[in-house]
């Protein structure tokens, strides 16, 4: 977690509408707080366009459109034939191939990601998800004992980041010599950008190599020696004829990796944060830790937003908000705002473990590309709290 600048809160109030600009990295390093620049724009401009940031080794891209609004977000999400996911789900533009090698079914429309989700969902037994249950649970007390034991230590690194790689690399058959291998190389993919993890593009090459090799050797593995494990479900899953190929496993396996150990790590982190700083909801908490548990996961999820951004592209001429969105413009979804979003929660800024209702979108708006992980998540946060 970046600490944010003292200033940032004053520097984005005094901010105007006209000079805010989503893809100014000083936003992002929390130098600038990003959920006050999302209040005047869902005030004043709830879809507003921005330019998009030169990122080196890419060509620069056309711009953007921001979605502010919750109920915005939501219209957007569960309108998969007018905005689609097919030409991108991260801003900058990314070659079909290369965003399918990250992305997996994130960077898929109907039919093939229809296809894709059907063989991943038929994996996912009751055999399956008794077991992954089951471990969540008994992995997430022993890294609580293993971490307890050490006196002081750094809780992202000991608790937040060990809980959902080591589920994710025991429900796949992941040898454990390699966990470290795979930790190593997911931080260098989401790290790209950032000088603690990566130099640039070349360390971005080497580690998604790196994890794709790994993980197309386990799938063979399976293909040829099925186990009582996730990946060997889904190498001999079937729909309508179709098999998962090595590739597209290898794909998939990264998306898992990558998006379910970045975002169920800093979900924990920003809530064990909250309870530091608020010992009152702490203290709520505990009073009736069984009833209160669901609700201030969602809470932690609505509060966090791990996920503070996606994008579509418009399939059509439309308009949101009265906005008019031409064919081709990218549209992105700014999670992180709509779940701040006055309209729909009551007092936003505040940490909550007791809010109710609370119709968050951390997990997504629905639709087809709602998160997939979203009840691996939830049980992994209620494990480890």
């Amino acid at each position: 977690m970046v600490r944010q600048h003292p200033d940032a809160v004053a520097v984005a109030r005094a901010t105007p509408v006209d000079a805010i600009d989503l893809s100014h990295g000083g936003i992002w390093a929390r130098q600038v707080d990003r959920y006050e620049l999302f209040r005047t724009l869902r005030d004043h401009r709830p879809v507003s366009f921005h330019r998009e940031a030169q990122i080196e080794g890419f060509p620069h891209g056309p711009g953007y459109w921001a979605i502010t609004r919750h109920a915005d977000v939501r219209a957007v999400s569960r309108d998969p034939e007018t905005f689609c996911n097919g030409q991108g789900y991260l801003i900058v533009d990314l070659p079909s191939e290369l965003g399918e090698f990250y992305g997996s079914m994130l960077h898929m429309d109907a039919p093939r990601h229809t296809r894709m989700r059907l063989i991943v969902n038929r994996s996912f037994t009751p055999r399956h998800v008794a077991r992954i249950e089951q471990y969540v649970d008994e992995k997430a007390s022993s890294i609580v004992d293993r971490a307890r034991d050490l006196g002081e230590f750094d809780f992202v690194a000991e608790v937040a980041a060990a809980l959902p790689l080591e589920v994710i690399c025991e429900m796949m058959g992941i040898p454990e010599s390699l966990w470290p291998t795979v930790l190593r190389c997911t931080n260098g993919i989401l790290g790209a950008t950032d000088p603690e993890y990566s130099s640039g593009f070349d360390d971005l090459l080497q580690v998604s190599l790196e994890i794709a090799a790994l993980a197309e050797d386990v799938a063979k593995a399976r293909l040829a020696h099925p186990g009582d494990d996730l990946t060997s479900a889904l190498m001999h899953a079937e729909v309508d004829g179709h098999r998962l190929t090595t590739a597209e496993y290898a794909s998939f396996f990264i998306l898992l990796v990558v998006a379910g150990n970045e975002t169920t790590r800093n979900a924990t982190t920003h809530g064990i944060w909250q309870l530091a700083l608020d010992p009152a909801q702490r203290a709520a908490w505990l009073a009736d830790l069984d009833a209160r548990t669901p609700g201030a996961i969602d809470e932690i999820v609505r509060y966090s937003s791990p996920v503070q951004i996606f994008r579509r592209t418009a399939t059509r001429d439309t308009e949101i908000a009265g906005q008019p969105i031409a064919t081709g413009e990218k549209v992105v979804l700014c999670f992180g705002s709509a779940n701040r979003d006055e309209r729909a929660f009551d007092d936003p800024d505040r940490f909550d473990i007791l809010r109710s209702p609370n119709d968050h979108l951390g997990f997504g708006a629905g639709g087809p590309h709602f998160c997939l992980g979203a009840n691996l998540a939830r049980r992994e946060l209620r494990a480890i709290f």
